[in-house]
C-alpha cells in the first residue's frame, strides 16, 4: 500500500528522550548545585538587606484598621512607640480618633517590600489588645502572628463564654500551659484569640483553639500530647517513626441529659369541658349558705383550733422521737447439742491447760541450792535410824 507520506521510525533512544504532551522542558527543570548541598538550609529566612532594593517602592501600599472604643486611651498613650518603631522601616503610621482608625502606608525611602504587611498586622493585634511591646514584635522577620476568631464556632452564647474558659483555665493556669509548650503569645480577648510565634506554633494553637471552641478536645488532653511529643524528640532514634502508638487517645463520652418530662396530651373532644360549682352552689349544697355570719365565723374558729391542735400533737411526736431509745435485738439461745458438746471440749481444753501451767509453776519455783542439801541429808537420817536400832 503506498502512502503519500514518508514512513517515520523512531528509535529506542528517541522514545526515552520523548517529552510527555502535559510537561515542557525548559531551563527551570534541569537540577540545579544547590538543591542537594547540605551546608544549605532551605527553610531559614534570611533578614533583608537594603542593597537587594535600592531603587525603593514604585507605589504607595495602605492599610487601615477600626479599634474599639475601650482601645482609645491606651493607644494615645503606646502611639509614640508604635511610630518610632515603624519609622525604622520608613513605614508612616496614623492615628485617627475620629473615626476611630490606625492606617499604615509605604513612604519613598521604603526599601523591604513584605514590611507593609507587617505592619499591618501590628495594628490588627494593638486593635486586639495585645500590648504595644509585645505588638511590635512581630515586625521581626522570623515571628508570626494569627487572629482566629471564635465568634462563629458556638451559637449559644452560654456555652460560647463556658468553652472559652476552658481555653484560660484557672488562673490562666491553661494557657500558660499552651504558651510554653507551643513557644508562642496567646491572648484571649472577646470573640478572637490572638496568637504570635512561629508557624509551628501558630499551626498547633489554631488546632487546639478550634477543637475546644467545637467540643472535639479539652485543651488540658491536647497538652498531655504536646508534652509527650516534647519528650519524644528528645530521643533521635524515634526521629523518622510514627508516634501514635506513644501518644494517648483519648474517646469521647457523652453524657446523657435527662429528658424533660412532658405532658400527656389529652384526646381531643368538640364538646367544651363540664362547668365547675361556683363558690355559692357548694354552700347551697352543704346548707352554709342559709346559716348566719356569726356561727359561721365560730365554725371556721372551730376548724382552724382543730387543725392547730392536730399540728402540735404532730411537731410534739417528732421531737419524742429522738428520745426514744431504739430497739436491742435480742441474742437468740443456742440450746442444741452441738453446743452443749463444744462447752465441754472448752472447760476439758481448760482444765489441761491449768494443769500444764501449774507443773511450769513449780519447776521454775525450785532452787538448785535448796535440791543438792535436801540430797545430802536424807542419807545421814537413814544412818542415824539404823544405829539407833
Amino acid at each position: 500500500m503506498n502512502s503519500t507520506f514518508p514512513e517515520t521510525r523512531l528509535d529506542e533512544k528517541d522514545v526515552a528522550n520523548e517529552v510527555p504532551k502535559g510537561k515542557k522542558k525548559g531551563k527551570h527543570d534541569k537540577p540545579k548545585p544547590w538543591d542537594d548541598d547540605p551546608n544549605i538550609d532551605h527553610w531559614k529566612v534570611e533578614k533583608f538587606d537594603p542593597s537587594w532594593n535600592e531603587g525603593g517602592m514604585l507605589e504607595v501600599s495602605s492599610f487601615s484598621t477600626l479599634f474599639p472604643q475601650y482601645r482609645e486611651t491606651y493607644l494615645q498613650e503606646a502611639w509614640p512607640l508604635v511610630k518610632a518603631s515603624l519609622k525604622e522601616f520608613a513605614i508612616s503610621a496614623e492615628l485617627n480618633l475620629v473615626e476611630g482608625s490606625m492606617t499604615v502606608s509605604t513612604t519613598r525611602k521604603t526599601k523591604d517590600p513584605y514590611i507593609i504587611v507587617k505592619a499591618r498586622d501590628l495594628i490588627r493585634l494593638l486593635s486586639r489588645s495585645v500590648p504595644a511591646p509585645q505588638a511590635i514584635k512581630i515586625l521581626d522577620d522570623e515571628m508570626q502572628c494569627d487572629i482566629i476568631k471564635i465568634s462563629g464556632m458556638v451559637r449559644n452564647k452560654e456555652r460560647f463564654v463556658k468553652r472559652r474558659q476552658h481555653l484560660v483555665g484557672p488562673n490562666s493556669s491553661t494557657l500558660k500551659a499552651l504558651e510554653i509548650l507551643s513557644g508562642c503569645y496567646i491572648l484571649v480577648q472577646g470573640n478572637t484569640v490572638s496568637v504570635m510565634g512561629s508557624y509551628k506554633g501558630l499551626k498547633q494553637v489554631r488546632r487546639i483553639v478550634e477543637e475546644c471552641m467545637l467540643n472535639k478536645m479539652h485543651p488540658v488532653y491536647n497538652i498531655k500530647i504536646l508534652m509527650m511529643k516534647k519528650e519524644l524528640e528528645k530521643d533521635p532514634a524515634l526521629a523518622q517513626e510514627n508516634w501514635d502508638r506513644f501518644l494517648p487517645k483519648f474517646n469521647k463520652k457523652n453524657v446523657k441529659q435527662k429528658k424533660l418530662s412532658s405532658k400527656q396530651k389529652k384526646p381531643y373532644t368538640p364538646f367544651p369541658p363540664p362547668q365547675q360549682p361556683s363558690k355559692v352552689d357548694i354552700e347551697l349544697e352543704t346548707g352554709e349558705y342559709f346559716i348566719s355570719d356569726k356561727k359561721k365565723s365560730k365554725k371556721k374558729w372551730q376548724e382552724r383550733q382543730e387543725k392547730q391542735a392536730e399540728k402540735t400533737a404532730e411537731n410534739k411526736r417528732k421531737r419524742e422521737e429522738s428520745f426514744i431509745p431504739p430497739k436491742e435485738s435480742a441474742k437468740p439461745v443456742d440450746n442444741s447439742e452441738d453446743a452443749n458438746n463444744n462447752v465441754t471440749e472448752m472447760t476439758m481444753s481448760l482444765k489441761e491447760k491449768t494443769k500444764k501451767f501449774g507443773k511450769r509453776k513449780s519447776e521454775e519455783n525450785i532452787n538448785a541450792e535448796t535440791y543438792i542439801i535436801g540430797s545430802s541429808e536424807q542419807p545421814s537420817r537413814k544412818k542415824s535410824k539404823q544405829q539407833r536400832s
